[in-house]
C-alpha cells in the first residue's frame, strides 16, 4: 500500500483539503465524492487503483476538511467546477481520468463541457447532469407518464429545499455527518431550477448504471446521449452506495475506462 499524502489546494474562493496516493508517475485519476458525503467514500476504490494510477480525492467545499464557502451562491455549479480545475491542475498533468459520483458527477458533466482539454475520460456514477435532464423534460413534455415515472424517484429534492426543517431534521437524528448533510442542502437550493444550458462534449464518458438505485433511473442517464457522442455504459446490480459496497467492480471499470477497454 502506498502512503497517503495530503494538501491543502486553494479552490475557487477558499481552500480544499486533497488526498494523493499510488504512483506519481502513472495517469492520474480524480476521484469525486458526492451528498452527503467526503473523500472517504473513495478508500476502498482507491486502495485497488493505488498500484496502477496516481489517485486524486478532495472533500468537496462544505465537507469533511475544506472550508465552506459564507453564502449559499458558493456551492453553485460554476465554483464546484473552478474547485475542481484548481485541484487538477495543482496535483497533476492533465488530461486526466475524471471519476464522479452523485453531486461529484453532476459537476463533473458541467466540467468536462466547459474544461474538456483536462479530461482524457469521465466516468459517471449516479449523477446526472442537470442540464440535461432539464433538456431530457422538454424534450419528453409530451409524454407525461414517463416524465412521472422517472421525476417521482427524486421526491427527496422537494423537501431538501424547503426552508429550516431539512437542517432541523438532520440536527435532532444524525450523530455522525452533520456538518455534510447541513452544508450539502445547499448544493440542491443553490441549483435545482438553475439547470445551465447543456453543451455537447467530446470528453470519452462511460456511465455505470446501478440497476437498484432508487434515486438515478435509466432515463436520466439516456438524457445524456444528445449531448456525448463518445459514449459508452455499463450495468452494475448494486445500490445507489456502490463505490462503498462494489468497490472491486468500481475500480475494474474506472480502470478499464482509462485503459481504453470500455
Amino acid at each position: 500500500m502506498h502512503t497517503l499524502r495530503e494538501r491543502y489546494v486553494q479552490g475557487d474562493d477558499l481552500r480544499l483539503r486533497v488526498v494523493e496516493q499510488g504512483r506519481p508517475d502513472a495517469p492520474t485519476v480524480v476521484l469525486v465524492h458526492g451528498y452527503p458525503d467526503t473523500s472517504a467514500l473513495w478508500d476502498e476504490v482507491a486502495a485497488r487503483l493505488e498500484g496502477n494510477f496516481h489517485v486524486v480525492r478532495y472533500d468537496t467545499r462544505g465537507s469533511g476538511g475544506s472550508e465552506a464557502p459564507a453564502a449559499r451562491s458558493g456551492y453553485r455549479l460554476d465554483h464546484l467546477t473552478s474547485d475542481l480545475r484548481r485541484v487538477v491542475e495543482a496535483t497533476a498533468q492533465p488530461p486526466v481520468h475524471l471519476v464522479g459520483h452523485d453531486w461529484g458527477s453532476c459537476q463533473g458533466w458541467h466540467a468536462v463541457e466547459r474544461h474538456p482539454e483536462l479530461f482524457a475520460s469521465f466516468t459517471s456514477i449516479s449523477g446526472p447532469s442537470l442540464g440535461h435532464i432539464a433538456d431530457w423534460l422538454h424534450r419528453n413534455r409530451r409524454h407525461p407518464l414517463r416524465v412521472l415515472n422517472e421525476v417521482r424517484h427524486s421526491w427527496y429534492i422537494a423537501g431538501f429545499l424547503l426552508p429550516v426543517l431539512p437542517e432541523l431534521l438532520w440536527r435532532l437524528t444524525q450523530r455522525r455527518r452533520t456538518r455534510e448533510l447541513i452544508n450539502g442542502l445547499e448544493l440542491y437550493r443553490a441549483n435545482v431550477g438553475r439547470a445551465p444550458a447543456p453543451i455537447r462534449t467530446a470528453t470519452r464518458v462511460h456511465q455505470i448504471e446501478l440497476t437498484g438505485d432508487p434515486f438515478v433511473k435509466i432515463g436520466y442517464l439516456e438524457a445524456a446521449e444528445p449531448w456525448a457522442p463518445n459514449l459508452t455504459r455499463s450495468r452494475l446490480d448494486a445500490k445507489h452506495w456502490a463505490p462503498v459496497t462494489h468497490p472491486d467492480e468500481v475500480a475494474d471499470r474506472i480502470s478499464r475506462v482509462a485503459l481504453m477497454r470500455i
